[in-house]
């Protein structure tokens, strides 16, 4: 009998961490923003730092936000390390809490290796599952 109720136990542990967010949240932010980043170089990238800039300056007297960029497809190659004009600038995002978050799947399909990504960048099972994740949680949605 307890065999039985054990692995239940372990079933329901499982299921419950694997449906969990893979990154932190700020709990005191008011807002909450997730972006996406699926497309490759060029005006998106150019675009991202100042429209997630524009988005929590504005919402700071409003009791701040909380970001985080899910990158996928195309758009993963911003957080490789060989992408050193973008570096610096998202270094600074990470440093003021915006999460970065590459998606592994995406990251398995274009032979991503975690050594080939900046440091400071996180990772998520799913690019899509992440920000499905977040809609569910209440965030607003960036595409």
């Amino acid at each position: 009998m307890t065999k039985p109720l054990l692995s239940a136990a372990a079933l329901a542990l499982a299921l419950a961490f694997a449906a969990a967010p893979q990154t932190p949240v700020t709990a005191t932010a008011k807002h909450h923003i997730v972006f996406e980043l699926i497309e490759p170089e060029g005006g998106a990238w150019d675009s991202l730092v100042r429209h997630i800039n524009n988005t929590r300056n504005a919402l700071a007297a409003d009791g701040g936000s909380q970001v985080e960029v899910v990158f996928y497809g195309p758009g993963l190659n911003m957080l490789r390390k060989t992408n050193t004009a973008y570096e610096e600038r998202l270094k600074k995002l990470v440093d003021d809490g915006v999460i970065l978050s590459a998606c592994q799947n995406a990251m398995r399909v274009m032979n991503i290796k975690t050594e080939d990504l900046f440091p400071f960048a996180s990772q998520v099972d799913s690019g899509i599952a992440q920000i499905v994740r977040r809609q569910e949680a209440g965030w607003a949605y960036i595409h």
